[in-house]
This record gives C-alpha cells, structure tokens and sequence, in this order.
C-alpha cells in the first residue's frame, strides 16, 4: 500500500483520453509479456469495442463515465464506470429497488454503475496497478460515491466484483450483494470421459444420451478460434444473436458493428464453436478465453435440434477447457438446467452504496435476508449435484 501520495481522480466520456497500455497495465498486468489476461472483459480492447461499436454511448442508456486514479503522473487505477438509465444488461437485478425508491418520490434513475456491461462474469471491478491495490482501490470507491454525490445521483452499484473487493468494499462502507451462477470446475480430468466418471450412474448415463441425440444433428460442429475465425461467420453468429436477443431481452444489446470489430481486435480472445450442415452454420456458441477459465457468452440457433444447445454451450466448452488445461468453465447467469450437467452453484458479489439513508437500510435489511436464503440454496443445491457420492450409488 502506498501512503502519502497524492491521488488525482478523472471520470472520461470516452476511453480515447486513456492509453491503452495505461489501462492494460491496471485491468492485466499478467499479459504484459503478451500471455493472456485472466479477464478478458475488462481489457482496453473489448471496452473499446463496445463504445466504438455504438453498443455503449449515446441512446443506449450507458453514458461512460470511465474513472481513473493517477499518482506521480501515471494511472495507478481505473475502473469502467457508467451512468445509468435503467437497470437492463447488468444481471444483478434492481428493477424492484427502483420501483420502490419511485413510489416513495425519489428518482432512482440516473445512476451509477461499475460494471462490464452485458457480461455477468466475475472479475475485478477496481483495476490497480500492482503495488497500489489497497490506495487504488481505496481511491476509486471514494471518487465514484462522490461523483454520486455531486450529481445528486440515487446510487452506485459494483456488480460481478471479486469476493476480495467485496469483502474490501463492505468494510469501506458499501452494501454487500451476494447471489449465484453455476460453473464447471476442472478437478484435474484427464479427459471428458475422467469428468464423466465422477458422476452418477444416471447422470453419466443421461449425459453421454443427450451428446449423441445433439450429435445426430445431420452436421458437424467445429470450434474455431483466432485467425480460423472469418469474418463471415460473424453473419450466422449476428442471426443467431438477434434471434435469442429477442426472445429474451426485446432486443439485442450489442450492435452488428461489435462483431465485426471483434473479427479485428478480439477474436484470439474467441472460441467459436459452430454446428453446421452443408456448410452453412444452423447453430453457434460464443465463448470467451481467459488465462484459467472459459467464459460462456452467446448462444443462439436457426433451427431447433434436441439437445443442441447443451452440446455447443456446455459439453464443447467442457471438451475444450479440459483440452486446454483450464481450470473452469463459467456458462453464464442463471440456469439451474446447468445443475444436471455438472455446473455446480457458486456465490457471486455486487457492492451497493444508496445516497438515501433510509431506503439505504432498508436495501440493506433486505440484502441481509437474501444473502442467507442464497448460501441455503447453494448448499442444498450441491446435494443435489450430479456427482458420485457413494460406490453403492454409481453401481445402481
């Protein structure tokens, strides 16, 4: 921890006023030497895809608001903060908050969050250079509260954060979240058939059926990544997007232009995994590749096959981190189909500060409570996972 260093606080529309290098050195200093970041979210060129893309900015409702620390002349932190809107794209959901803080005549929109947008991964939120994590961290919660502050906006929300930040931020004051996703952890398999062997006899059973129903599709499923990824395929994987974005959000919240700035800046970061049919692609999965994990994104199809989507989204990414030494795979927000399939439960953390002190301990009265229904329903969902538990069971 550095002590007696004046810290100056920014907050940038755009990222064009910050370097690259600078922000890389914060969000991944472990690729410095080109290696590949633990999260490749938070890196300089996927946020830039998204504000070069349109998919954040103006008339989307994430106004950037990217917030730097600087010390001796140089960014020793930042962290992708945006104002607000509404509550859409961020999966830790506040809509009943802002419903309530309306009906009690506040004004809970604008606000502030500190997020990756769109992408419910866990990650660090506070990005510091190494050697100023405890004073960087420090700087930026202060200068986003008192951003909040000043603009006499409702609320600041950290969400997806490291259980370290989380932990750090409650005793800075903030409000602690606490939720769940389910992810594949890698206990040193072999191979798939290693992963399998560790199941019950009925859910080996019932997985190695769905792989050969999805299989018997009538194609061939690849994974490209990196320059085997052309930039035609980005035209199936745009129909498939807006296809899932539509039943499920309204509408798609990243813009054709992202894909084809991902063809350019992001596609070493990409596994794509397609099942195709005389060539042309029916259905596909966008994954993100981290040093140590594989992060499930986009999914979506032009045909329904049974089965399909739990081969490309779950069984490929699990081929594929076991070929690659990876130590998880993490599928995304929600999902408690993922259970059976050998995702298990894990905790997520958000941080929350509220402007209102009032409404402030009521959310927090209530975070109390949900926090303790979420750590039962990991527990309880665990017991229920797919995996051996005793010699007597795999043999039924």
């Amino acid at each position: 921890m550095k002590t007696g260093t004046e810290i100056t606080i920014r907050a940038q529309g755009d990222l064009s006023g910050i370097s690259p290098a600078d922000w890389d050195a914060c969000a991944c200093p472990e690729a410095a030497e080109g290696g590949r970041p633990d999260d490749p979210f938070t890196t300089y060129r996927f946020l830039k895809a998204l504000e070069d893309s349109g998919s954040v900015g103006p008339g989307t409702g994430w106004q950037a608001q990217y917030l730097t620390a600087e010390a001796g002349g140089q960014i020793i932190a930042c962290a992708p903060l945006y104002a607000k809107s509404h509550s859409q794209g961020e999966y830790v959901f506040d809509h009943a908050w802002g419903d309530a803080y309306g009906r009690a005549g506040g004004r809970y929109y604008p606000k502030l969050q500190m997020a990756v947008p769109f992408t419910p991964v866990t990650g660090r939120r506070f990005l510091t250079r190494p050697g100023w994590v405890d004073t960087g961290r420090a700087a930026l919660v202060q200068g986003a509260v008192q951003i909040a502050e000043n603009n006499a906006l409702s609320s600041l929300h950290v969400t997806f954060c490291t259980r370290g930040e989380a932990e750090a931020g409650a005793k800075m004051g903030l409000m602690q979240r606490t939720g769940q996703q389910f992810h594949w952890e890698n206990e040193g398999y072999a191979d798939f058939d290693a992963f399998l062997a560790a199941l019950s006899a009925r859910k080996r059973k019932a997985i190695r059926k769905e792989r050969r129903v999805a299989q018997d599709f009538g194609g061939q499923i690849t994974q490209l990544t990196g320059d085997a990824i052309e930039p035609h395929h980005w035209d199936a994987v745009w129909r498939f997007y807006q296809d899932t974005g539509a039943r499920k959000w309204g509408r798609p919240y990243l813009t054709r232009a992202f894909f084809d700035i991902a063809q350019d800046t992001l596609r070493d970061d990409i596994l794509l995994i397609l099942a195709q049919r005389g060539g042309e692609p029916v259905a596909g999965a966008v994954n993100f590749i981290g040093a140590s994990a594989l992060y499930g994104r986009y999914w979506g199809c032009a045909e329904d096959h049974p089965c399909l989507h739990f081969e490309l989204c779950y069984y490929q990414a699990i081929d594929y981190a076991l070929r690659r030494g990876l130590a998880r795979v993490e599928a995304g927000a929600q999902g408690g189909h993922k259970l059976a399939r050998g995702y298990l439960p894990v905790p997520t953390y958000s941080l929350h500060w509220i402007r209102d002190t009032g409404f402030a301990e009521a959310v927090a009265e209530y975070l109390h409570a949900e926090a303790e229904a979420v750590e039962q329903d990991i527990e309880i969902l665990t017991s229920y996972g797919p995996f051996r538990k005793t010699l007597k069971e795999d043999q039924q």
